[in-house]
């Protein structure tokens, strides 16, 4: 049987790991060893952080609506139990900018809501 080298495979393998580490500091993005190490951490975190990064998103958009609602005057908590009630299926990331880029329009949306708690 032939003896087979991996040149190829290897040097291909190396240069993917290394393209990948590329804006890495230092020996990260210099070594394969080293930068093998550091792109399969990267690759890692970046699955967790994907559902971190929606969990923040709601947490941001709770926010921006408790303060427009507060600013209304109506709690968080409220405001959402008079969009049910009033069956308005708005998500929360639609209201929080519709809190931020138009307040009027808001403002009448809070309105739906007291109106509906208050019924």
């Amino acid at each position: 049987m032939a003896r087979v080298k991996p040149g190829k495979t290897t040097r291909r393998r190396h240069k993917a790991v290394l393209k990948a580490a590329s804006g890495y500091r230092a020996s990260r993005s210099r070594r394969y060893r080293v930068a093998k190490e550091a792109v399969m951490h990267s690759m890692d975190y970046a699955t967790g952080h994907r559902r971190l990064k929606k969990r923040q998103s709601r947490a941001l958009a709770i926010i921006r609506i408790n303060a427009a609602a507060s600013a209304n005057g109506m709690s968080y908590s409220t405001f959402i139990h008079g969009l049910k009630q009033a069956g308005v299926d708005l998500d929360r990331k639609s209201l929080s900018e519709l809190a931020i880029r138009e307040p009027a329009a808001f403002a009448q949306v809070v309105g739906a809501a007291k109106a509906a708690v208050s019924v």
